[in-house]
């Protein structure tokens, strides 16, 4: 019978993937409707499934999606006051008429904002000023695609809000999610400068190559240099200097806070004595990044954040009218993330239906959740148990982050995930595999609404997309995944 029960299991879940992969069902149905499916084939009453799986697991990620609202609505004020689009433009002005140097720049500025701004509707705002100036910059179109989607993948790597789900669902700390998306903005960020480069110079540009590989290589002896001679010297040593980098960082902090602190009275003062309220302030040019400083130095709660960024942006812009946009925007933002919400919704489900629904079903039947029961030993022996096996598995199968597949999150991933948990697998190795075979997703995919409208707006098919950026995500998935390895597997 348990034998029974595994193949069929494993036939819905290929059932789902290959219909995801078809687009023949959308995972926003996907997801529930596996939900339901997998506690009955386990053999759990259809009360039950409904009870613990549809009702309860339906609420599992509120705290996921409550953070996701309001990032949202800070994300459709920025876009309604004109903050955001502003600030690409400041950004513009500062670049010259380098390619290389645009390029970058552009690149950052898309990073930082999208450490906030996120939803189609926001990536088509910012995409409507920022291509048409790499355009004139006689950047490709191949290539424009490729760095708006490189830099939004990596502000969506930082993007506070996204930590949210690995918080809830996997139960780690905000330092160790924050630690691990550092090192994926890292090397994400070394591989766009690369593709910069690589791709400028297939259109033809000429680079100075020999000063990009010795500031590169500079840059990386450097780091070898000090990283041998922090491994080397006394522990004495160590503990000093790791006290000292402690006392910068709480130096740091408190000039953080201070500059925050300043910048809330010089939007006060504005409000005094620039009658020019029309004008975009310089200091609204902070309201994107606020909440990611109050998250990321002060651990800050993400819709406390949030909250604290909103405030800021309605002082930055003050103006007549702002009140009814500021409303506007509130209303909106929850509007726009919905799909996502009905999204991790079914998440919940699928999550419940495999984990089980916690303390209230063990109280009641305390020899477990029967599907967990039935997968635990069956995963135990396949789930990678050391560092070059997770390395090799999940690289190989790293692909399957497209087109919905088992390891894209806005697909099966999290259903997946909550399998690799189940068999006890480390929950850090988990967020690790999730985030980087997701850049894969993020940047390759081309079911993305995002990869389908930039590719649309510049005339290039989203196919050949997925072909010239997979190279460099596949490597960056890698590499990725050696960094979770070394973190969090032992």
């Amino acid at each position: 019978m348990e034998v029974i029960q595994i193949i069929l299991l494993f036939v819905v879940f290929i059932s789902m993937a290959l219909l995801m992969f078809l687009r023949k069902i959308p995972a926003l149905l996907a997801l529930p409707l596996m939900a339901f499916l997998i506690p009955i084939i386990c053999g759990i009453s259809l009360t039950d499934t409904i009870q613990y799986v549809i009702g309860q697991g339906s609420l599992r990620l509120h705290t996921a999606y409550t953070v996701a609202m309001f990032g949202s609505m800070l994300s459709v004020f920025l876009q309604k006051t004109g903050i955001a689009e502003s600030f690409i433009k400041k950004g513009a002005e500062l670049s010259g008429d380098k390619p290389w140097t645009i390029a970058v720049i552009m690149l950052i500025l898309i990073i930082l904002l999208f450490t906030t701004l996120g939803g189609l509707g926001a990536i088509i705002m910012v995409a409507t000023i920022v291509l048409p100036i790499m355009s004139s910059a006689g950047i490709g179109s191949m290539t424009i695609v490729g760095i708006f989607l490189i830099g939004l993948s990596i502000g969506g790597t930082l993007n506070a809000g996204n930590w949210a789900v690995y918080i809830e669902v996997m139960k780690l700390t905000i330092a160790e999610v924050r630690s691990f998306a550092l090192v994926m903005f890292a090397l994400t960020f070394i591989a766009a400068l690369v593709y910069i480069t690589v791709q400028l110079y297939r259109d033809g540009h000429n680079l100075n190559f020999k000063k990009i590989i010795r500031v590169s290589l500079s840059f990386l002896l450097i780091s070898l240099v000090l990283g041998l001679i922090y491994n080397n010297i006394d522990s004495n040593y160590q503990s000093y200097i790791i006290n000292s980098i402690g006392m910068l960082g709480k130096l740091f902090k408190f000039l953080i806070g201070c500059g925050i602190a300043v910048l809330f009275l010089l939007n006060f003062v504005r409000l005094f004595f620039n009658r020019d309220t029309e004008k975009i302030f310089w200091t609204a040019y902070f309201a994107p990044i606020i909440p990611l400083f109050l998250i990321l130095i002060f651990e800050m709660n993400f819709i406390a954040a949030f909250i604290c960024g909103l405030i800021y942006g309605l002082i930055a812009s003050f103006k007549k009218g702002i009140m009814n946009l500021f409303v506007r925007s509130i209303f909106e933002g929850g509007g726009v993330v919905m799909p996502a919400v009905a999204l991790m919704l079914g998440i919940g489900m699928l999550l419940n239906a495999i984990m089980g629904p916690g303390a209230e079903w063990i109280v009641i039947h305390p020899e477990g959740w029967p599907v967990l029961n039935l997968l635990k030993p069956l995963m135990t022996e396949i789930v990678p148990t050391n560092a070059f096996a997770y390395v090799l598995i999940f690289t190989f199968s790293a692909p399957l982050a497209l087109y919905r597949g088992p390891l894209n999150v806005w697909g099966m991933g999290y259903g997946l995930a909550a399998v690799f948990l189940a068999s006890g697998m480390n929950p850090g190795a988990v967020m690790g595999l999730l985030l980087a075979v997701g850049q894969i997703q993020g940047i390759s995919d081309p079911t993305n609404t995002h990869n389908v409208w930039l590719a649309n707006e510049m005339r290039v098919d989203v196919q050949k997309v997925l072909w010239n950026t997979i190279p460099y995500t596949w490597i960056l998935a890698f590499f990725g995944l050696i960094a979770s390895a070394l973190m969090f597997i032992k």
